[in-house]
């Protein structure tokens, strides 16, 4: 079965600077200037601690 994507418009990406390691990334949503910002490492090390 092939699945189609939804919108294959690119998405605007913004750069950002990780909460944890402070490397420069981007990220698919405007940050809101309130809650931390990962990279995709980072993001996923704090992910998989939750469960």
């Amino acid at each position: 079965m092939q699945y189609r994507k939804y919108n294959d418009t690119p998405r605007e990406m913004h750069k950002v600077i990780c909460a944890d390691c402070a490397k420069e990334t981007e990220v698919p949503f405007k940050p809101d200037g309130i809650r931390p910002v990962y990279c995709q490492e980072c993001y996923r090390k704090r992910r998989s601690r939750r469960y």
